[in-house]
């Protein structure tokens, strides 16, 4: 099994630490798909030439994810603050007019499809700028990451869901009638897995007009920083191997349990 991260890669800052972490959807669960199983793992995206992108790169070649296909460009790495209190993090403020993510997009062709059909499954997020290239790759098994709904909007899910396989939100402030709204409005589309996670709360998931719910493991919570993150890598190293759902749903939670253990989303701490 191969698994492609494509899209957004930042540096979290801890104010109170002074230290910056690796962060990012599309590379969290690229690194975390790798230490979860995928035999082979890669990373897709736009880079910056300063300090930090540097040490992003050098990171991810630490932990063999291939970032051969992915851009380099003249400008700098996004940065987002982070204040952590009672392990529950909160961004503060970022770099986010200014980093080359927000500057330039990544334009999908026929060599970058080539290189993408050799991955088995491949993971993007709504902070990843690529909506309009979806279409392209969506000959593929593709799993997207909305995150919470002061991010996405009906009219945006029936843009996405139709090239989707997976569709992952976070749904920590959501009602439970409102998710199985959620749910009814995306499975329209014919999304074949709808995972709706809620921190503390079970994660819900739909599959074939079956429900499955399952509980965040116990874990000593620093940070909570990549937990989703975390979920899905695991639930996709999972669920693409066995095709079992209330299976792949422990993983992702024992993933997620076992990132809320430290600080940072993947770790690399620097000063």
């Amino acid at each position: 099994m191969k698994i492609l991260g494509v899209g957004d890669n930042v540096l979290d800052y801890y104010k109170q630490q002074k230290l910056y972490y690796l962060g990012g959807n599309a590379l969290n669960v690229a690194v975390m798909g790798k230490r979860n199983g995928f035999e082979k793992s890669a990373f897709l995206g736009i880079f910056g030439n300063d300090k930090a992108s540097n040490f992003i790169i050098s990171s991810l070649k630490e932990e063999k994810i291939d970032v051969s296909r992915s851009r380099h460009a003249v400008g700098e790495c996004g940065i987002a603050t982070v204040s952590i209190k009672n392990g529950d993090r909160k961004f503060i403020k970022s770099n986010q007019k200014t980093r080359i993510s927000s500057l330039l997009r990544l334009n999908l062709h026929e060599e970058d499809i080539s290189y993408i059909d050799y991955y088995d499954i491949i993971h993007t997020s709504i902070n990843s700028h690529i909506d309009t290239e979806l279409k392209k790759i969506s000959h593929k098994r593709i799993s997207y990451d909305f995150s919470d709904n002061t991010k996405w909007n009906y009219n945006l899910i029936s843009q996405i869901a139709p090239y989707v396989t997976y569709a992952f939100f976070s749904g920590n402030n959501l009602e439970e009638n409102e998710i199985y709204e959620l749910i009814n409005f995306v499975k329209q589309f014919n999304v074949e897995i709808i995972v709706i996670t809620r921190g503390e709360k079970s994660a819900i998931l739909s599959l074939e007009d079956k429900i499955y719910k399952q509980n965040p493991h116990p874990t000593e919570l620093k940070d909570t920083m990549g937990a989703g993150d975390s979920f899905i890598a695991g639930f996709l190293s999972s669920f693409e191997k066995d095709r079992d759902p209330k299976k792949a749903l422990n993983k992702g939670a024992s993933s997620a349990a076992i990132t809320c253990s430290h600080y940072g989303a993947i770790g690399y701490a620097k000063n």
